[in-house]
């Protein structure tokens, strides 16, 4: 399913579908596609923020496979499929490094999802708390996917991403290419922070990103799939309200 202008709805339009998106991403992760002794919990509070999907980790089995040795993908081994990789330069200010944050349960937190919606971004102050709560998890040695489907705008004029790597660094990346203005980006919290980048056309479809559950080793999330288990949800009357303007857009291309 292609990716759908969601500017062109009401914000609790798309609110409604982010709530299912996680859901399915959730399930999705816990049937299979995260290791042994991991699992995926949705709208969790991970210290002071609430984070849409956080990846968790349980303690192993006396005498059993580690599973953050064995599981997922190894980056040596099968390199993250996306268009960039880029690092924080060595100059680039540390953030700072605590214990592992611990859920409630007492198992450690990994890794986070956060699904970008219109009330991030809809106001500087709201911008500046979005990125704190990232810059924080990575500051704690938690990994993030960010999966932003909104152009930049007034209060994130090159993009959130971009506007997270000058608050880390000080050092501008590149904003996204105007036809591709959807942004992903896998950031692995280790020293210097490492960041796997693809940009994203309406229309298009979604690529797997990764979901680092340590510096080495990935799962492939599967947005594209889970976008479609959601949009299949969707009430009609918003499905046919959104598919009409994109196909009044592509009849406009010559």
């Amino acid at each position: 399913m292609p990716v759908h202008d969601w500017t062109r709805v009401d914000a609790g339009v798309f609110h409604d579908f982010h709530n299912v998106w996680i859901a399915a991403l959730r399930n999705q992760l816990n049937e299979g596609l995260l290791p042994p002794d991991y699992y995926a919990m949705s709208e969790q509070h991970a210290g002071k923020y609430i984070v849409d999907v956080m990846t968790l980790h349980r303690p192993s089995v006396k005498g059993s496979p580690r599973a953050r040795e064995t599981g997922g993908l190894a980056v040596a081994d099968a390199p993250p499929q996306v268009r960039r990789q880029i690092s924080l330069s060595p100059t680039a200010r540390s953030l700072r490094k605590t214990l592992a944050i611990r859920h409630v349960s007492g198992h450690q937190l990994i890794a986070v999802i956060e699904i970008v919606s219109p009330a991030n971004k809809d106001r500087h102050e709201h911008v500046d708390e979005f990125l704190g709560k990232i810059e924080d998890a990575l500051g704690h040695g938690v990994h993030v996917l960010m999966v932003d489907l909104f152009p930049p705008g007034k209060h994130d004029r090159d993009g959130l991403h971009c506007a997270l790597w000058e608050r880390m660094s000080d050092e501008p990346d590149e904003a996204p290419p105007p036809h591709e203005p959807l942004t992903l980006a896998s950031y692995v919290a280790q020293t210097p922070i490492r960041a796997f980048l693809e940009h994203v056309a309406f229309g298009s479809r979604l690529p797997e990103m990764p979901l680092f559950i340590n510096p080495d080793r990935y799962v492939k999330t599967p947005l594209e799939a889970t976008y479609d288990t959601a949009w299949n949800g969707t009430p009609q009357v918003w499905r046919e309200i959104l598919q009409r303007r994109e196909r009044r857009k592509r009849g406009k291309r010559p």
